[in-house]
This record gives C-alpha cells, structure tokens and sequence, in this order.
C-alpha cells in the first residue's frame, strides 16, 4: 500500500480516533489500512482524543482489538493532559468530578482528593467535568455550586457531541454548559480546540513537518492551527464538505471522505 502524495509530504501524522479512525467500536472504512500505510511510509504517527471516558491503556487495548497496532506512547488523551495540568497547579486541593471512572483516577492521581458522594461535595475547590453516559441533575447541581463559590472549573472538552454508529450523542460540552450556565462561570478547556493534547503529541513525535488528521472544524482544525501545524478534514465524523469550504483561516489543506480515502493512493 502507498500513501498518497499529501501524507508523502509531512515527516509525522497526529491522528484523531473518534469520529475519524472509528466511530463507536467500528473502524471507518479502510481504516486499518491506512494506519498500516502510514507506517510502512515511515512516518512518526500519534493518536490523540478529547474523549476522557477511557484511559490511553483502555484505547491501546482497543486498537489492537480492532486490529491495529499501538503503544502507548502514541497515544495522547484529554484525560492525561488533564491530570498533568491538575497535578502542576492544583495538587493538594479537593475535586469533584463529573466524568467516568477513568477520568476520577486521573484526578486522584493528580493528588487531588475527590469529594464526590461525601457531606462536602457542593464545597469542592476544583471541579472537574469530562464527557460521561451516567451523570445525574445531583452531579451538575454539586458541580454547580462548587464552581460558584471557589470559582475554579476544568473542562477536558467543550465538544457538544460525539459520533456514535446510531447518531450523535450528547459530549462532554453539553454537560459543561449546564454548569457554566448555573455557576455563572466559564469553564477553563483543556483538550482540542486548545492545542496542548497536539503539542504533546508532536513532543513525541520530535522534529519534522507534522499534518493533523480530524473530523471536526471547531475542534481539530481549530487546535491544529493554535498548534501552528498544517490540517486535513475527514467527512465520518459529520462535517460537511459546506462548512470545510465557509471554515475560517486556516482551512484544511486537504478533505476527503474517509481516511483511507485521504491516505491511500
């Protein structure tokens, strides 16, 4: 398999998984494929998400499940990036956390103690709200009053959704905006649009020319160009090829449907 003259062009690939690589636990199509291609180019390649439902253990187990090969020093995640931020500026301090089990363990390895399910929840210093399929009206009402009063809230994401195989469903943004809304705060962001989860990535990857690979405009392309790289559009995530052509400076360098499609000759 060769790459296509694009992915020729760049030394390194900062890939990302949901919505691009797989949607849910299917493989876009090819997409093994393309991995394998950018490989055999000898290209340095990262994988990054603003998904902090799993830890980057949990996503190397997927990728060799689904028949890709990773370590896990290509993996980058928003869970990471957010328990290094926690652990250089809040260590010591109490949490409350909407977020998965992954992403609790990233707090307390921070050193942070979390609150949750205590007397003391409504009272924590820090909170901290990363995308979850179990969240309760107690868990945005805790969250809320805490942010009110020590002012001080982390969103690993503001994405408003993320592609699942039966449709869209509700991201990491849509809890932070109840919470933004009912504490009057406005929530510091850690992942994509940010550019530090790209920044670490290319960190790993060294010197050299670098393309990021994404499926969204707002967070991809966005990050991409804080991170002063070049980026490419796919359309499995629900981009439309209408809003590649109205995106702001810098619009992608290239789209295409898939990745195989952007990567494969």
């Amino acid at each position: 398999m060769r790459v296509s003259p694009l992915i020729a062009s760049y030394d390194h690939v900062v890939l990302d998984m949901d919505g691009c690589l797989w949607i849910g636990d299917e493989l876009t199509p090819r997409a093994r494929d393309a991995v394998a291609a950018i490989r055999e180019a000898g290209k340095g390649l990262a994988f990054v998400t603003n998904n902090p439902r799993r830890s980057a253990e949990d996503y190397v187990a997927k990728m060799w499940r689904l028949g890709i090969q990773a370590s896990l020093g290509d993996v980058v995640t928003v869970g990471g990036a957010t328990q290094h931020l926690l652990a250089e500026t809040r260590q010591g301090r109490t949490a409350f956390v909407i977020g998965s089990e992954a992403l609790h363990k990233h707090v307390a390895d921070a050193g942070l103690k979390v609150l949750n399910g205590t007397d003391l929840a409504t009272r924590a210093e820090v909170v901290v709200i990363g995308g979850s399929d179990e969240w309760s009206y107690d868990d945005v009402r805790a969250a809320a009053m805490s942010a009110r009063r020590n002012r001080d809230l982390i969103a690993t994401s503001l994405d408003p959704t993320y592609p699942m195989p039966d449709g869209f469903w509700p991201g990491t943004g849509a809890v932070v905006r109840a919470v933004e809304i009912a504490s009057d705060q406005t929530a510091i962001v850690v992942g994509k649009p940010e550019p530090q989860l790209i920044l670490s990535a290319l960190d790993r990857l060294g010197d050299g020319r670098a393309l990021m690979i994404g499926d969204r405009i707002d967070t991809d392309i966005a990050a991409a160009a804080k991170a002063h790289i070049d980026a490419a559009l796919v359309f499995t995530g629900g981009a439309t090829r209408e809003q590649a052509a109205a995106a702001p400076d810098p619009k992608p360098v290239a789209v295409a449907d898939t990745l195989a499609d952007l990567v494969l000759v």
